[in-house]
């Protein structure tokens, strides 16, 4: 069974290098799984972050269900991820270190259940960036290059 991708945050890869990723599950309430059923997630500008020995994910939008009452969620409150305690003190130890941070690469779901893939990672410079922009526009004119040839020999 493979996994149902709910939102992806693409901007992570961008600003920055993913050192490790662990998949969470997440604690929701019964309108935000809904909510997610229909793919109505943002993880633009969220992070994660180690308080009081849980790890807790903040800024994710997840819009109110169509359909909800008046017990419908808060779409911006922060929410808590569940992770194994030996992964919680590995990552406390981790981010302690300078310029580590806990960003969400995706949410997701597994078997049912919502997960999100979150990454440790160190930010990236300027000019990283612009390196890592440069890299895959030479191997894309590569790829490039190579099927033209390709098609070249098949005449």
């Amino acid at each position: 069974m493979s996994d149902q991708n709910i939102a992806v945050n693409r901007k992570a890869r961008h600003d920055y290098e993913i050192l490790e990723t662990y998949e969470t599950g997440i604690a929701l309430v019964g309108t935000e799984v809904k909510s997610l059923r229909v793919g109505k997630a943002n993880l633009k500008d969220s992070y994660a972050a180690v308080k009081n020995g849980e790890v807790w994910l903040y800024g994710v939008h997840i819009s109110p269900y169509s359909h909800g009452n008046i017990f419908n969620h808060s779409p911006e409150r922060d929410r808590k991820l569940l992770l194994h305690r030996r992964e919680i003190r590995r990552l406390i130890g981790k981010t302690k270190e300078t310029g580590l941070t806990l960003v969400p690469l995706r949410m997701y779901f597994k078997a049912g259940r919502a997960k999100v893939e979150l990454g440790l990672a160190r930010g990236k410079r300027q000019y990283d960036k612009r390196q890592a922009i440069a890299k895959r526009d030479v191997e894309r004119d590569v790829r490039r290059e190579m099927r033209s040839r390709q098609r070249r020999l098949e005449r």
